[in-house]
């Protein structure tokens, strides 16, 4: 469930928006006390803000400037200043969108679902790990090829997140050992031949031949160069 902070001063409105997001499924937390507001939207972490300008001890701009200097979460600046200028430089701030009051209520979670939806496909953009003509999401282990994505099986997304974690370097089989089972004792190496054979099967699948190079008595490795 989203996190919505709500940074706004009159209190009618506030309820009404926590109201609103509250029957809209997202976990939301407003501001009550406004001398330390960065500080305090800091401790929840949200996924979003909603931020009004005219605030007291600070405007609604500096605490923008604040949030986005410390990436923390993504901004929707709601208020009723509708000056051209104002959402320039709010933008310019940083900010992810903007809206004045009074704004339709639909409008609003409309925008709050684009935001949401836009952090989302950022986060998981930052995490991703590139390979040669792949990237690997190292959490769900969910290979992306061009437009087509895969969940690899654990055995073989473990297999193939080690090799990419210490690309171009050779990975022992002991290491490979330790991924999978947590040990190097008493496996046997057939296990590890097969979950290679079911990988290097399913990169096929996908166009991506010959990206395993078996390296004699040391171990495997992602090559550095594939020839396409």
């Amino acid at each position: 469930m989203a996190q919505i902070v709500v940074v706004e001063d009159d209190l009618y409105m506030r309820e009404e928006l926590i109201d609103l997001l509250n029957k809209s499924g997202y976990d939301t937390f407003p501001i009550l006390e406004f001398e330390d507001v960065v500080s305090q939207i800091q401790a929840i972490a949200p996924d979003l803000i909603l931020l009004d300008i005219n605030l007291p001890y600070k405007s609604g701009f500096d605490i923008c400037r604040e949030l986005k200097a410390k990436g923390i979460g993504g901004v929707l600046v709601l208020t009723a200043r509708d000056k051209l200028q104002d959402e320039i430089h709010a933008l310019g701030l940083g900010a992810d969108d903007y809206l004045t009051k009074p704004c339709n209520m639909e409008r609003l979670l409309a925008r709050i679902k684009s935001l949401l939806r836009r952090t989302e496909q950022q986060q998981i953009q930052h995490d991703l790990l590139k390979g040669n003509g792949f990237l690997l999401d190292p959490h769900t282990f969910t290979i992306y090829v061009g437009k087509t994505s895969y969940v690899l099986p654990p055995n073989e997304g473990k297999i193939l997140l080690t090799l990419l974690m210490n690309y171009p370097r050779t990975v022992s089989k002991e290491e490979l050992f330790h991924a999978l089972w947590g040990t190097d004792k008493f496996i046997d190496e057939n296990a590890l031949q097969v979950n290679f054979t079911r990988l290097r099967k399913t990169m096929r699948n996908y166009g991506l031949d010959d990206r395993i190079e078996t390296v004699r008595g040391e171990g495997y490795r992602l090559k550095v160069q594939v020839d396409i």
